[in-house]
């Protein structure tokens, strides 16, 4: 263990710059080698060669590749008896362990967008990646997560989110030799392209109001245009009178005077 990830080395494949242990046992029943002198060479495969009469040796490698182990053993049971030897090989897979799990891409996204996270992993490939992401970073413990094949470093993830606030993006990486678990906070706010609509629609109605406004409240206009006046000769009666004249009848000397004080005294 080292912090929160685990190595594991008990098959054929290696973790790289990992302190590993290989140790030779010898199989005598019989007891026949009780007393014999061992002698051990290491070959590790990568040019580094290491001698010691102990069965066991220490080393690391540096790079990420495929090795050979080998060994040669040389027993010496007596000064009469000839070196005995052996060889042994073991072919040995060295990976890089998981050591980092980082976030590419930024940590502000937008609601109801689909949204690509990008996720980069330095360990060897092939891995497997479980992910899920949490709202308002609460625990699901039913909630399973999305198993993804991973045969690079690099990793997008594709996710709509559907609420604002604070979200959390749990990860779990594991290859043959490591395994790497993290998570991310990340925040959601609203989209820029509903505040535009919905700007667009208010700008929209209050021109619209403001027109209604000012239909309404403009003042009348007064026709204060000149009368004209035509001569009489444009002027035509429509309504003829017949007017019928009769001969005056001889007025009595009476009615006369009566006639003459009318006449003096509207007159």
């Amino acid at each position: 263990m080292d912090g929160n990830a685990t190595y594991v080395r008990d098959s054929g494949e290696l973790a790289s710059y990992i302190p590993t242990e290989t140790m030779f046992e010898l199989f005598d029943p019989q007891k026949n080698f009780s007393h014999a002198k061992f002698s051990y060479t290491w070959d590790l495969g990568n040019g580094e060669v290491i001698q010691g009469t102990e069965p066991v040796v220490r080393y690391h490698y540096a790079a990420s590749g495929n090795y050979t182990l080998k060994l040669k053993v040389g027993v010496s049971a007596n000064q009469t008896v000839p070196q005995i030897t052996g060889n042994y090989s073991m072919d040995v897979t060295v990976l890089d362990a998981i050591k980092h799990i980082e976030l590419k891409g930024p940590l502000d996204y937008e609601v109801s967008q689909n949204s690509s996270v990008p996720v980069h992993v330095d360990g060897s490939p092939p891995m497997w990646v479980c992910w899920r992401f949490l709202p308002n970073c609460v625990p699901d413990p039913y909630g399973g997560c999305t198993l993804t094949m991973l045969y690079e470093n690099t990793l997008w993830l594709n996710h709509t989110f559907t609420a604002t606030g604070v979200h959390c993006l749990d990860i779990s990486v594991r290859n043959d030799i490591s395994k790497l678990q993290t998570s991310f906070s990340l925040f959601v706010k609203r989209s820029n392209a509903h505040l535009i609509f919905i700007l667009a629609c208010a700008a929209i109605l209050v021109a619209t109001f403001s027109f209604i406004a000012v239909i309404a409240c403009r003042p009348r206009r007064l026709n204060t245009a000149p009368v004209t006046f035509e001569p009489f000769s444009n002027l035509y009666f429509i309504n003829q009178v017949a007017v019928r004249l009769e001969p005056l009848l001889s007025i009595p000397v009476a009615s006369k005077t009566l006639l003459d004080q009318f006449y003096s005294r509207f007159f």
